[in-house]
């Protein structure tokens, strides 16, 4: 997968962007707020429907502006020609896909797939379970044509159940919607625990290379209720007294977690403020071998200020690692990191200063 161009007008800071990436390594440069976070959150944008600071009421239109407005262009994994726009004015998003109306931002998201690492992103081990459940589902979207459907039709019921549960209804009423999330919260369970059994070979390589000192790593599958002792279906009956009172559901796939343990930490010792961004890292890159893995091309790999995050040593790995896929990589940087020679050297150089970008 490769973006080739990238238009943006009235995102934050930056008013009348064109980006042209190459393949390999595109290091974009520039100081604190000069507008390089902004160009990673276009394209997360594009790949995520949402952005990762945030909501659009939270600064994402460029002040006194009316909308804000990305484009893309991009070849597949096939070959193919793509491209794709988000057009946002305060309502909702508007979204096209190959130059014509997207059904929806799911269907647009589906077609360019790109893994992130930010600031933020240490929040995946450290933070609350959403940004877990985010990161499975993510996976999932691209690579389990069951998932969406099956994703879809829990969120359905639940939405029900818990509307229902706000009513004080009998508690026969809750019948048929109990039902109902046990079957798809079963079928969206096991999705999710195939899936991180398939990541857990590929975490462990993965995290060795940055924590080799921690041991092997692996992934424990937290499904939001007490799946081994009894099924859904009884769960939410054992529950339905306390969901009653509470008004909504307390178990199932909407409270699913998982978290990663490593045989060098007895009795699963806190990880220090370093180690879990390297865990993140470590996360983030095996989910993008994994996707790989399945579908055969690599997804766009963005990485925002990953040197102030790493050690000279840790981001010459990471680089060297993701580099020699032959996947495409965004970096930006205040400046040029001192390791980026020899087979690390960036194939397109970019700088922004006060929401321009020039080449070199």
């Amino acid at each position: 997968m490769r973006l080739t161009r990238l238009d943006i007008q009235n995102l934050r800071c930056l008013a009348d962007v064109e980006f042209r990436p190459v393949p390999g390594l595109n290091l974009v440069t520039g100081g604190n707020g000069a507008g390089k976070t902004s160009l990673m959150e276009a394209v997360h944008l594009l790949g995520y429907g949402r952005s990762f600071r945030g909501r659009v009421r939270d600064g994402l239109i460029r002040s006194g502006q009316p909308a804000l407005s990305v484009y893309a262009e991009w070849q597949d994994g096939q070959g193919r020609a793509r491209r794709a726009g988000l057009r946002h004015t305060g309502g909702d998003w508007e979204a096209r896909l190959d130059g014509a109306p997207a059904p929806s931002l799911t269907e647009l998201c589906a077609e360019l797939a790109v893994v992130s690492f930010e600031p933020g992103s240490h929040e995946l081990i450290a933070g609350g379970s959403e940004h877990r459940r985010r990161f499975l589902d993510w996976a999932l979207f691209h690579v389990e044509p069951e998932f969406l459907p099956v994703w879809r039709r829990y969120a359905r019921a639940l939405k029900q159940r818990n509307a229902l549960l706000k009513r004080g209804p009998s508690p026969g009423a809750l019948d048929p919607w109990d039902q109902e999330l046990a079957s798809a919260g079963e079928q969206l369970s096991s999705l999710r625990a195939d899936y991180l059994a398939r990541l857990e070979p590929v975490l462990a390589g993965t995290a060795g290379e940055f924590l080799p000192e921690l041991g092997r790593a692996g992934l424990q599958f937290l499904p939001g209720w007490r799946r081994a002792e009894h099924p859904l279906a009884d769960a939410l009956l054992l529950a339905r007294e306390r969901d009653l009172v509470q008004g909504y559901t307390s178990v199932g796939p909407h409270r699913a977690d998982w978290r990663v343990d490593y045989l060098g930490l007895p009795g699963r010792e806190a990880l220090s403020r370093g180690q879990e961004k390297l865990t993140a890292l470590a996360c983030v890159l095996a989910q993008a071998r994994s996707f790989a893995a399945d579908r055969g091309e690599w997804p766009l790999v963005c990485l925002d200020d990953l040197a102030s995050e790493l050690d000279q040593a840790h981001l010459r790995q990471a680089l060297g690692s993701v580099l020699a896929s032959g996947a495409q990589v965004l970096l930006t940087a205040t400046e040029a990191p001192a390791i980026l020679t020899g087979e690390l050297l960036p194939a397109a150089t970019f700088h922004v200063e006060r929401g321009q970008l020039r080449t070199g």
